[in-house]
């Protein structure tokens, strides 16, 4: 065995809705070989209605999502595992407690509100309505400068969206 040591990587795929943070989440676990981790499939129940229903989610309805998603990427670092994952990481203190589990890259997808709600109105299969995206814009806190990640355009195709996203990774984890 060489002497290199495999370094673990825990990224967060960010952003508000229908920024396609599922597909470019898995094309990037795949490409990076870290575990997928769909941070919506962590919502309690009660916060899938709240949201199917059109009602925004509070911060006292996050924490405790965003708590399981944690504790289960310090799970997973505790086993070894590298993980992508999927959340809107809407605020620095939704992120705080991500990177509390491990030091954590975020990968924020963005594009023009016009964009996104045009893609939402074509989406058959979720439960975010339409008219929770202003809300989800309207919580949005960008990265700060001391926050380790990037920022990517996802209004090109998916490839290239993709490309940069992994790219935007790797670098980080080679400096």
């Amino acid at each position: 065995m060489s002497g290199s040591r495999r370094i673990l990587k825990h990224v967060v795929v960010m952003g508000v809705s229908a920024t396609g943070k599922t597909t470019v989440a898995e094309e990037l676990a795949e490409e990076l070989g870290c575990e997928f981790i769909e941070g919506d499939a962590l919502h309690p129940a009660s916060n899938i209605a709240k949201m199917s229903e059109g009602v925004p989610l509070t911060d006292e309805d996050r924490w405790p999502w965003l708590q399981a998603i944690a504790d289960l990427v310090a799970a997973k670092a505790a086993q070894g595992t590298s993980t992508v994952v999927t959340c809107s990481a809407l605020k620095r203190s939704y992120r705080d407690v991500l990177r509390g589990a491990a030091p954590t890259f975020f990968v924020h997808l963005e594009a023009p509100f016009s964009v996104l709600e045009q893609r939402m109105q074509l989406r058959t299969k979720h439960f975010m309505p339409t008219g929770l995206l202003k809300s989800q814009f309207d919580t949005l806190e960008p990265l700060d400068d001391d926050e380790s990640g990037a920022v990517i355009d996802v209004t090109p195709p998916i490839d290239e969206v993709v490309e940069e996203s992994v790219n935007a990774v790797r670098v980080h984890y080679t400096e």
